[in-house]
């Protein structure tokens, strides 16, 4: 008798460095303002200090240590009343000084975490630590097709901006996880005020170790890390890329490397960069021309004070004191505009479910703004504007394929509801003569689908619908017209 032996299943093990530009004024060692580097003409931002220029000293910039003190204490951190600064050295056309003022072995917050929601339920997902370092300039490559070879361009302008780098454990297993800790993370630091959460911009990139184990294992394997990812979607598709990648070299009997990879959006994979750096070759001393950092601890306890409410919080209490769903919560609070939008909304209208608001703001509102290109910020519908067109669908005013248009236009011109159902006389048809009349019409109009009908084929019931509320030019109300078009149906021949 033959028995195989089942195939091994794999499972992935993942932790995330989460670089996260701080909204600051100045930069993190200078008095150079920070200036939008998409958008800023190259090096306009730059001095002796950022640029690397012998016999410069750098200053710690208070903010920049406000602001990773705040998220510290949102991740639950321990706050280190004496950090230190340390230089890494490495040697890059973007790093003018050839090393970069980071923390390491005593990191400025540490041994915190993150409550991320799973399909399975709430999971902890581990923080190592948050440390304060400076970010690099920004390289272009460029190709000149006529000379046959490529040039790079060098802008410092984003160089010595003060960066917050939080680091997780390898808690994460699936792709699910990681982008509930991508978004919660991202939610966090918007609501802080320390991050605008602009990912087109590059204000947080992540960086992704990744390995994979048989299920069951504890052990943990050869990684490799996953660079320079700034956006969900790239992080998501380079996550699978490798994850897949990586089992099938392990059941071909290879070996993972550890090496840096760079994600090809393009071409939809990973690639080698480099070996993986280690500790000892970045070759960390502590930063000579910074003393120790020293914060007091009265200090930290005024910022605990002021921190607003949280995400998770928040979510939690929209749960409980309005009855929505706990998905739809998540959705409404990772942006504290949208979150405020809807609470304005219910507080505005207590005679319209906190349901429905919410499922138009995340349905209606979200699918608009996508299709538009726009910000939620730029709408031109207040709350108490949206709450007054589902005052009227819930009145049956209007019925709900009108009312969508009507928002549609409402987010298009600014104009109330009521004037643009008065203008385009868009109001709902309930009067059962008039709705009786026009079945009637449809169905004598129709006398071969008729036929079908009464020969068994019931589904024709849809489309005499369809047809009816097209004659009524779609505001015929749906119940009054279901109920009337049921009871013509029955009648004999």
């Amino acid at each position: 008798m033959n028995s195989e032996t089942p195939p091994v299943a794999y499972e992935a093990v993942i932790g995330l460095e989460v670089h996260a530009e701080l909204s600051t004024q100045s930069k993190m060692f200078c008095a150079c303002p920070v200036v939008d580097s998409t958008r800023s003409a190259p090096n306009i931002a730059v001095c002796p200090v950022c640029c690397g220029m012998p016999g410069v000293l750098p200053v710690v910039n208070r903010q920049a240590v406000e602001y990773a003190i705040r998220v510290g204490l949102a991740l639950e951190c321990q706050i280190n009343l004496s950090s230190l600064f340390a230089r890494k050295n490495y040697f890059y056309p973007d790093l003018p000084k050839g090393y970069q003022i980071s923390q390491y072995e005593y990191p400025l917050a540490e041994n915190g975490r993150l409550v991320i929601p799973t399909p399975n339920g709430e999971k902890t997902i581990r923080i190592r630590r948050a440390h304060l370092e400076e970010d690099t300039g920004k390289l272009t490559h460029c190709e000149d097709p006529a000379a046959g070879q490529g040039y790079s361009l060098v802008d410092l302008n984003r160089a010595g901006v003060p960066l917050l780098e939080i680091v997780s454990e390898p808690d994460m297993r699936t792709l699910d996880e990681v982008r509930a800790y991508a978004t919660s993370l991202r939610a966090i630091l918007v609501a802080l005020g320390v991050n605008t959460g602009d990912m087109e911009k590059g204000v947080i990139r992540f960086e992704a170790n990744i390995s994979v184990r048989p299920v069951g294992s504890n052990e943990l394997f050869t990684r490799a890390e996953i660079k320079n990812l700034n956006s969900f979607r790239f992080m998501e598709r380079a996550l699978a890329y490798e994850i897949d990648r990586q089992v099938k070299l392990v059941q071909a009997g290879g070996r993972v490397e550890q090496e840096t990879l760079g994600w090809n959006e393009a071409e939809g994979r990973t690639y080698s960069q480099r070996s993986k750096e280690e500790a000892h070759d970045y070759r960390y001393f502590p930063e000579p021309d910074l003393p120790p950092l020293v914060v007091e601890q009265s200090w930290v306890d005024e910022i605990a004070a002021s921190l607003p409410e949280l995400p998770r919080a928040m979510a939690l209490r929209f749960h409980t004191r309005y009855g929505i769903s706990s998905a739809a919560a998540l959705v409404l609070v990772e942006d504290r505009a949208v979150a405020a939008y809807f609470e304005q909304a219910v507080l505005a209208a207590p005679d319209v479910a906190p349901s429905a608001i919410a499922n138009w703001i995340t349905g209606e509102l979200f699918g608009w703004l996508n299709q538009n290109d726009a910000a939620f910020e730029q709408i031109k519908v207040s709350p108490p504007a949206l709450v007054e067109l589902l005052r009227s669908l819930s009145k049956g005013a209007v019925n709900q394929p009108t009312a969508k248009a009507i928002l549609s236009e409402m987010l298009a011109t600014g104009q109330s509801a009521p004037s643009i159902i008065t203008a385009r006389g868009l109001g709902q048809i309930s009067d059962t003569q008039l709705i009786a009349g026009l079945v009637r019409q449809v169905l004598d109009s129709n006398p071969q689908e008729m036929a079908s009908y009464r020969a068994g084929k019931e589904t024709l019931a849809n489309w005499f619908f369809g047809q009816v509320m097209k004659a009524a030019r779609g505001q015929a109300n749906p119940q009054v017209l279901r109920a009337e078009l049921e009871r013509q149906l029955k009648l004999p021949d």
